[in-house]
């Protein structure tokens, strides 16, 4: 942004509480955000986490977003919310310098005839846009980005240098399709016959909802008989395998490095922490909540905190315990064995049951 914001104007445009500190300006302006040890004097930082509480006291911004209860703590100026993290999420929207790139169609770019591109809309240099796509109002198709046959990007949607938009896919309004991103690559279908692999082409397409962000180097393939389907507001972090045919409900999330196999569901607001891997034909409850690394092998049917997978620990005793998973299973029969025996022995009252 070009025009920077004073403290007065940036609470009032989050909706904050100002409370100037003694000898303040409300029209200072603010140059920016940082952390609450790192800022300077001109830069606004928040506080969300008790964990950072102790950087409160000797910060030199010149003004925190805090809630009510930390208020009176604050040694500069004060801009109350309910949620200081969300405020601070709304507050980098002010402050996001990345280019805008003025309407039109670059000259090294390719649009087919029969395209489709809103004039509103922005084509950089390399981009081709192919045959019956449409390019929905104030999109923005990077440099060396391919919109496929018939696909469709909706309104405010950018897609930024190098993401890739097979044929048949259908992305929504003011979703962020980052670099390399793959939408509507076949999925990973063949048929064994005879020692070898039969290809099972993919019909399906893929369907994107409103407000998605997929992240840098993330592929999510075309459906082999319908579509894979992203719901709205899902957030996909970089280096995310979607399999064919997997659906993933509205406002979930997942952290790099997870998969999903082939038609899996996953459910509403449920979060995959970094490295999940979910295999096919499973469905995950609305609400669920998956731990780092963690295999999900079968059904989640409630909602909750699921984990899986062995914590670290120092190498000489990790390889003991894993040469005792391998024999967990002798293990529980000799102590099954074990436990038959005393159900047979006499009670020590000399009874028997």
């Amino acid at each position: 942004m070009t025009d920077k914001p004073t403290l007065a104007r940036l609470a009032q445009q989050l909706g904050a509480e100002l409370r100037l500190a003694p000898g303040a300006d409300a029209e200072q302006p603010v140059t920016g955000l940082s952390t609450l040890e790192s800022a300077d004097s001109g830069q606004v930082s928040f506080l969300a986490s008790a964990n950072y509480r102790r950087f409160l006291a000797d910060t030199r911004a010149c003004g925190v977003l805090v809630s009510e209860d930390l208020a009176d703590e604050c040694p500069v100026s004060a801009l109350v919310v309910a949620n200081p993290y969300h405020a601070f999420a709304c507050a980098t929207a002010i402050f996001d310098a990345a280019p805008r790139p003025a309407p039109g169609v670059h000259p090294a770019a390719t649009v087919h005839p029969d395209a489709e591109v809103d004039p509103s809309a922005s084509i950089a240099a390399g981009a081709v846009i192919e045959a019956f796509a449409r390019i929905g109002a104030g999109a923005q198709v990077g440099a060396n980005c391919v919109v496929g046959e018939g696909s469709e990007i909706g309104a405010g949607t950018r897609l930024y240098p190098g993401a890739i938009v097979y044929h048949g896919c259908a992305v929504g309004r003011d979703c962020i399709i980052h670099s390399q991103a793959v939408i509507g690559a076949d999925g990973f279908g063949f048929a064994p016959y005879q020692r070898q692999w039969v290809k099972i082409h993919q019909l399906g397409g893929v369907e994107i909802g409103d407000e998605v962000e997929i992240g840098a180097c993330s592929c999510i393939d075309r459906g082999a008989l319908g579509n894979t389907v992203i719901g709205r507001g899902v957030k996909i972090d970089n280096q995310v395998q979607i399999a064919h045919n997997v659906r993933i409900g509205d406002y979930s999330a997942m952290a790099a490095c997870s998969a999903v196999a082939g038609s899996a569901v996953i459910g509403k607001h449920c979060t995959l922490a970094g490295g999940v891997g979910v295999v096919g034909h499973v469905t995950v409850a609305d609400g669920t909540h998956i731990t780092a690394r963690t295999l999900v092998t079968k059904s989640i049917d409630s909602a909750g905190s699921y984990s899986s997978g062995t914590p670290f620990s120092e190498s000489r005793s990790w390889r003991r315990n894993a040469v005792r998973y391998g024999q967990l299973d002798q293990m529980a029969r000799r102590l099954k064995e074990l436990e038959r025996r005393l159900e047979d022995l006499p009670h020590r009252d000399g009874t028997e049951d």
